[in-house]
């Protein structure tokens, strides 16, 4: 298969990638199209050690952050922004990038460090610092519905580490939903193998009848949700997990939420 039709089957994503970057679709797309015209130009830019579609995204980042003026590659129209444009901005623009490339094209760490030509260490630690970008503008409160202690303690600490509130940490169906009852969350976390073997599910089905919230599964048992059938999760974690791919899902829930703007409460922020 030639570069150009390789190349070719990756613009619909790198086009959705660069009106991100640059905060809209005139600019994403004039962009797009500088980053063809160069491979255009002198094709030898482009990385042949690395996959067609890693290779495409590091030329166009390379071009983007040498070719433009700092105020351009800085800046976003104003034309009127949805909760995650406008949560887009506050994020500085290499944190913003690489959260962008782990939770919107799905890379993973090692391959954004070639992208990046950084550390893996290097892109964790900018992940993290979107995560903590994202969470002073959408910070909310975070219910954990995990039946072991550790883990819930684990979350829970990453949890505030982002900028978060718990609102509490529940073991069972009925914890879970009495807690709901005693203070609405912004996001849920929930396992759905829970300590006295009630379901995860179906406490998650019994919270989304009172409030309209997102919900992140963190599991051991991806193949209960994974049906194929309708509906299906959109934010799904494996357990054992890695801290940075909560931390970058957890962003990335409440960063594409509308709902997710409201504080955290303060008083909660040092209780357990």
């Amino acid at each position: 298969m030639s570069m150009a039709r390789q190349v070719g089957q990756e613009l619909p994503a790198l086009r959705r990638f660069a009106r991100l970057v640059a905060g809209s679709q005139a600019s994403g797309d004039a962009h797009v199209v500088a980053t063809l015209e160069a491979l255009d130009v002198d094709p030898s830019v482009f990385p042949s050690d690395l996959p067609p579609r890693q290779g495409l995204y590091k030329v166009f980042l390379k071009l983007w952050s040498s070719a433009l003026p700092k105020s351009l590659s800085n800046s976003f129209d104003r034309a009127p922004k949805n909760a995650a444009e406008r949560n887009l901005e506050a994020i500085t623009p290499l944190p913003r990038q690489t959260f962008l490339l782990r939770t919107v094209e799905g890379f993973s760490v090692e391959e954004i460090a070639a992208i990046l030509d950084r550390a893996p260490e290097s892109v964790t630690a900018l992940i993290t610092q979107a995560g903590q970008e994202i969470a002073q503008q959408v910070a909310t409160d975070i219910l954990i519905i995990e039946d072991e202690p550790i883990i819930a303690l684990d979350i829970e600490t990453m949890v505030r580490e982002l900028g978060h509130s718990v609102t509490g940490i529940a073991r069972t169906h009925k914890e879970a939903i009495a807690s709901v009852r005693d203070q609405e969350p912004g996001l849920v976390l929930a396992d759905i193998q829970l300590a006295d073997g009630s379901s995860g599910l179906a406490a998650v089905n019994d919270i989304l009848n009172l409030v309209n919230v997102p919900v992140i599964f963190i599991t051991a048992y991806p193949e209960r949700l994974l049906t194929g059938e309708k509906p299906e999760p959109t934010f799904l974690i494996t357990k054992p997990f890695q801290a940075d791919t909560v931390r970058a899902t957890i962003s990335q829930a409440l960063f594409f939420d509308r709902r997710a703007n409201r504080p955290a409460v303060a008083a909660d922020a040092g209780a357990r």
